[in-house]
């Protein structure tokens, strides 16, 4: 009966280190669109809102200057070129510009592609505010399909003092989708990649 005990007290043991390494493995698990979610919300870590800004009647402060710079990356697995046709921009909070990327898909299929945006310093990201972006859709490209694609964004006025240069980036990633449709110019026709094809 001695030995018994200490064998179930093992047994009980061995079970609840299990649950944890399960349960610890389902929080990492979820953590990283938890993350997003909050980055989005809060604009920490330069996460930018996915959706276009209603911005009001800003008041332009002319006598305040932003310097702006413009980075552009794509995913590794991702066969694009892709960059801001300008570095860097003077702007004034409250006055609305807009910048142009090019991308060029080098694949010799039609490939789906999605860009992902972010400000730094972390503190500007809810101060930037984009009124129209090529990140807010699903991005079709023919293969060697080149395109101009726009954003026009503005700086809150209340941007804090001390943050003299905002840089947005963004990085476009492959969706996994595919056109089923050579010629489709809108999304209606694409689809999931096969798991058969991944």
């Amino acid at each position: 009966m001695n030995r018994d005990k200490p064998q179930q007290a093992n047994a009980r043991m061995v079970r609840r280190l299990l649950f944890v390494v399960v349960g610890m493995f389902g929080f990492g698990f979820a953590m990283v669109p938890l993350y997003n979610v909050f980055c989005e919300i809060t604009g920490l870590n330069g996460k930018t809102n996915s959706s276009a800004a209603t911005v009001p009647n800003l008041k332009v402060d002319e006598d305040r200057t932003v310097t702006v710079e413009f980075l552009a990356s794509v995913n590794e697995n991702l066969a694009w070129d892709f960059a801001s046709q300008v570095t860097k921009l003077q702007v004034h909070p409250g006055k609305p510009y807009t910048v142009s990327y090019s991308a060029r898909n080098r694949a010799d299929h039609a490939v789906v592609g999605h860009a992902v945006p972010s400000v730094a310093p972390g503190s500007a990201a809810e101060h930037f505010k984009k009124t129209e972006c090529f990140c807010f859709t699903d991005q079709l490209f023919q293969p060697g399909e080149r395109r101009d694609m726009p954003v026009t964004f503005v700086i809150d006025p209340d941007l804090p003092e001390k943050v003299e240069v905002v840089t947005l980036s963004y990085t476009f990633f492959d969706t996994g989708k595919v056109a089923t449709v050579a010629t489709a110019p809108g999304l209606e026709d694409i689809e999931p990649v096969p798991e058969k094809a991944q």
